[in-house]
């Protein structure tokens, strides 16, 4: 006969708060979905297919915009039961270190790429007319791009693999919308709009000829022959403009006591524009980490047909009591 024992239930400890991210389909509407029981225990360091771990953040707050009122009835009026009368959440964190994903989180609006500019363009404050891009060639894979052995890229460039613009109205950008053309005359038919926004961007961390080796696999994946390579010198986004970034969140709190709380966030829309959060270093010496405020949306859960906004979950440590 076991002589195991329950241990009592305690709220979690940990020292962090991890945080993953993943594209909502704008085109489809569909959301990044996270199936706790399923996955609710990987690996922090290989988060499920399809989410970018975006490593450690801090200052996490959520939010509950939930409001519950009594229906009354009767004379006196009395509360005979209760409803949802609003339902809602915001959430709110700060980030580490600066990134293309950070900043477009943290701005919520089109982020775009400075692309290396034509010698005879004209100075614009989002970039200028940018250079010609250079075909892939057949052999690329996600993470190793052929390309001309002329090419010129070098190790430490960053790199950005899209397509031409070709006059197309809707989400631009492969694997991941970075934004959304309404009218070619906005974009004044320019075949880089594309990459421009794209987020399918890498790190050059070795050049072999005409074979230019990335840091991590591009996020659209196996490029196309149809897709350019421009080099690109970092990133811009802009207070104002329409279109709003959305991704689906996943905030893992790792207990180290074997206990884990995740939440999950199927839509995000930012609630503010961007902002940082400046603190005091050593003498005169001060950091700049992103602050990231986002809204969520609703989606339906197919398991019984309710419009929710978050999923959180507990994952019991061993032997942990469960019922109370």
């Amino acid at each position: 006969m076991s002589d195991a024992k329950t241990i009592v239930a305690t709220a979690p400890v940990a020292d962090r708060v991890r945080a993953y991210f993943a594209p909502v389909n704008r085109v489809t509407g569909n959301a990044g979905v996270f199936d706790p029981a399923r996955d609710g225990r990987f690996a922090l360091e290989a988060p499920p297919p399809g989410w970018m771990d975006a490593g450690v953040v801090r200052d996490f707050v959520r939010r509950s915009e939930t409001k519950v009122s009594p229906l009354m009835s009767g004379a006196p009026a009395v509360a005979r039961t209760q409803v949802r009368s609003a339902v809602g959440a915001e959430i709110a964190w700060t980030f580490d270190g600066w990134s293309r994903l950070a900043m477009a989180l943290s701005g919520g609006g089109a982020l775009m790429n400075l692309l290396e500019v034509a010698a005879s363009a004209d100075a614009r404050d989002s970039g200028g007319h940018a250079a010609d891009a250079v075909p892939v060639l057949s052999g690329s894979t996600a993470r190793v791009l052929q390309v001309s052995a002329d090419a010129g890229f070098a190790v430490g460039d960053i790199v950005v693999v899209d397509v031409d613009y070709g006059g197309e109205t809707g989400f631009a950008g492969s694997g991941i919308s970075g934004a959304y053309v309404a009218n070619a005359d906005d974009v004044t038919g320019d075949p880089h709009t594309v990459r421009r926004v794209s987020f399918n961007v890498g790190r050059v961390v070795d050049v072999n000829g005409g074979a230019v080796t990335l840091s991590d696999d591009l996020p659209a994946g196996t490029p196309t022959e149809a897709m350019k390579v421009a080099k690109v010198h970092g990133f811009v986004d802009r207070e104002g403009g329409r279109f709003f970034q959305e991704w689906s969140a996943l905030f893992v709190v790792d207990g180290v006591q074997g206990d884990r709380v995740l939440f999950h966030y199927p839509r995000l829309q930012a609630a503010a524009g961007a902002e940082e959060t400046v603190g005091t270093l050593a003498g005169q010496l001060s950091t700049w980490p992103l602050r990231a405020r986002m809204r969520a949306l609703p989606v339906v859960d197919a398991n019984d047909g309710e419009t929710v906004f978050c999923f959180r979950s507990y994952l019991p440590a061993a032997m942990r009591e469960v019922l109370r």
